[in-house]
């Protein structure tokens, strides 16, 4: 089976959906390297404030894996492919894993807040192709995926201060 196997029915025009397809599967590489690493700095907090940031984190991961499968549908919705594996998520993330053995609880939630702001950025740049296209359904969803990016950065940011 090829790609024009899969080919869904679209007004779009076909270089404008590969353009935002592009543009909605490389912010999915990014929100399944930002689940990641939520849950990995979930599974490994510690710290006077554990229970807190542990709960706080799992809530967040969840919240991001439920985007993905929106993130791909849409891309599908849309006539185009989506990602198929971990060596296509790796090759096009820009969020960067965290593989250190320790990281303080401080430092977690100040890099998990910089990933979120991140992703808000390259939701933000999507708008723009999205709207340039004339794809107004992904562009109110892209909408929606902001705010809860920007919570999540805000959370990160109140849970993090000294007072």
């Amino acid at each position: 089976m090829n790609d024009a196997a899969l080919a869904t029915p679209t007004d779009l025009q076909s270089r404008n959906t590969a353009t935002v397809a592009d543009a909605l599967n490389a912010i999915l590489a990014d929100t399944f390297a930002l689940y990641v690493k939520t849950k990995n700095f979930h599974w490994h907090m510690s710290g006077p404030h554990f229970r807190d940031y542990h709960l706080l984190l799992d809530d967040q991961a969840t919240q991001i894996l439920g985007v993905t499968d929106e993130i791909a549908e849409r891309v599908r919705k849309i006539g185009n492919t989506t990602l198929r594996s971990i060596g296509d998520i790796a090759r096009r993330q820009r969020i960067r894993d965290n593989d250190k053995p320790f990281v303080p609880a401080g430092e977690m939630l100040a890099e998990l807040r910089d990933d979120n702001l991140a992703l808000v950025a390259a939701l933000r740049e999507a708008k723009g192709i999205v709207e340039e296209a004339k794809d107004n359904a992904t562009s109110g969803i892209l909408d929606d995926w902001t705010d809860q990016a920007e919570e999540r950065a805000w959370f990160l940011f109140e849970a993090s201060r000294a007072n």
